[in-house]
C-alpha cells in the first residue's frame, strides 16, 4: 500500500504542480509529440548550449495525468545535464517500460522510476513514454 501511495503522490505532484509546465523563451529546440490513441500532445522545448549541455527545458501541451507527470520528471532528470545523458537516461526510461532495465539503471531515473509500473498497462504505456521519446527524437535530430 505504501508504494502504491507513494506512487499517487508523486504523480499528483508532478500533474497538479509541473515545475516545467510554461513557455521556455530562447528554446533553440522544439519538437510537439502527439498520441494519436488518446489524444495527448505534448511540445517540448530545450535550451541547448553549443557544449551540448541542457541548460533549460519546458513542456507544453495538453494529456493524462500520466503523459503531463512523466514528461515533468524527465525534465527534472534532463536539465543541466549533457546531450549524451540525456539520451542514455530516455534509452533507461523507454527500457524500463519494456521491463528491460536493471535496478541499478532504473535507479538512476530517479522518481520517473515510479513509472515503472505502468508497463503493466498496456493503454497508458503511450501516455508515459511520449514525453520522453519526444525529447529523444529532437535530442536525436539535433546531432
Amino acid at each position: 500500500m505504501t508504494n502504491k501511495t507513494f506512487y499517487n503522490e508523486i504523480l499528483t505532484e508532478h500533474n497538479i504542480r509541473p515545475l516545467h509546465k510554461k513557455t521556455l523563451e530562447g528554446a533553440n529546440l522544439k519538437l510537439e509529440g502527439i498520441n494519436p490513441s488518446c489524444g495527448d500532445e505534448i511540445t517540448v522545448s530545450l535550451k541547448v548550449n553549443d557544449q551540448g549541455l541542457v541548460e533549460d527545458g519546458a513542456f507544453e501541451g495538453s494529456g493524462c495525468a500520466i503523459s503531463q507527470a512523466s514528461t515533468d520528471m524527465m525534465l527534472d532528470l534532463i536539465i543541466g545535464r549533457s546531450k549524451e545523458q540525456a539520451l542514455e537516461l530516455a534509452d533507461i526510461f523507454l527500457r524500463m517500460i519494456q521491463k528491460q532495465a536493471s535496478p541499478e539503471e532504473m535507479e538512476m531515473l530517479e522518481e520517473a522510476s515510479i513509472l515503472e509500473d505502468v508497463s503493466n498497462m498496456p493503454a497508458r504505456v503511450k501516455c508515459a513514454v511520449l514525453g520522453w521519446r519526444t525529447a529523444e527524437q529532437m535530442l536525436k535530430d539535433h546531432e
